[in-house]
């Protein structure tokens, strides 16, 4: 089967686990050079090692606090200075803080998260568009479901999904005349360890997830594999899209459901 990016040049942020493990493997696996950053070292070096066994493509780990603008300026310089170009960046990394109602959530505390998932995809962008241009390379931000249908004690964490969404369409217009494409994914429930963090937060993590499971219409949660593929898709094949949020959801935005929260 023929490798769909191969000899492209991606950047992956948070890529060590999760949905952006899920992207970094799918783009090596279609012969991708793949730099990816998150804080921890140990994840970050077992997957770089596994996946260039595997290859057909390659990846490079590099430690990076995203949440810190020197930090951003060092990936983008170290794969410029290993590869000599970028076709693609990942904005992914980000938060989901422990649900809490906006009476008991502080000024800074969301101003942090605020830094943390959207100020840096902003920054990553802004110092990766220079190589990008050269490339007519592309944007992908993920985002989440919940920017689009709101949910329960996280006013701050959708507010700084549905930015990422505005910002999507905004890039996408100016960087039209680069031949620039600029896009979003928004992921329903994917099974991954945050998802797994914010279960054993509840009473019955097993129920909780149950549930997570029971949102989609058709039954299950997605998974990091699924994420990849949307990625690579986005990347790779849709061309003739730009400024597009492409739903992972599995349609939990779909149908009527119980939902009223108003005490009796």
């Amino acid at each position: 089967m023929a490798l769909r990016y191969h000899n492209k040049v991606a950047i992956v942020t948070g890529g060590s686990k999760g949905i952006g493990r899920g992207i970094v493997k799918v783009f090596v696996e279609n012969g991708a050079k793949v730099v990816f950053c998150a804080r921890g070292a140990a994840a970050g070096e077992a997957l770089e090692a596994e996946l260039n066994k595997t290859g057909p493509g390659s990846s490079k780990f590099v430690p990076c606090d995203i949440s810190k603008e020197e930090d951003i300026k060092r990936l983008i310089a170290v794969t410029v200075e290993r590869y000599g170009q970028i076709d693609c960046l990942v904005n992914n990394a980000g938060w989901h803080p422990p649900h809490k109602p906006t009476d008991e959530t502080s000024a800074e505390e969301f101003r942090e998260l605020l830094n943390l998932n959207l100020i840096s995809y902003f920054l990553a962008s802004k110092y990766a568009l220079p190589h990008l241009r050269q490339r007519q390379g592309n944007i992908i931000n993920v985002s989440s479901l919940v920017a689009s249908i709101g949910q329960k004690d996280a006013a701050p964490y959708v507010a700084t999904k549905g930015a990422i969404i505005s910002m999507t369409k905004a890039m996408a217009v100016d960087e039209s005349r680069y031949k620039v494409r600029v896009n979003c994914i928004s992921p329903g429930n994917v099974m991954t360890p945050l998802w797994e963090d914010l279960a054993g937060q509840t009473p019955d993590a097993a129920a909780a997830i149950k549930e997570g499971e029971n949102s989609q219409l058709i039954g299950r949660m997605g998974t990091e594999a699924e994420s990849g593929l949307a990625a690579l898709f986005l990347a790779a094949d849709a061309t003739f899209c730009t400024g597009i949020d492409l739903l992972l959801s599995g349609g939990a935005e779909l149908n009527y459901g119980f939902k009223s929260q108003i005490q009796p």
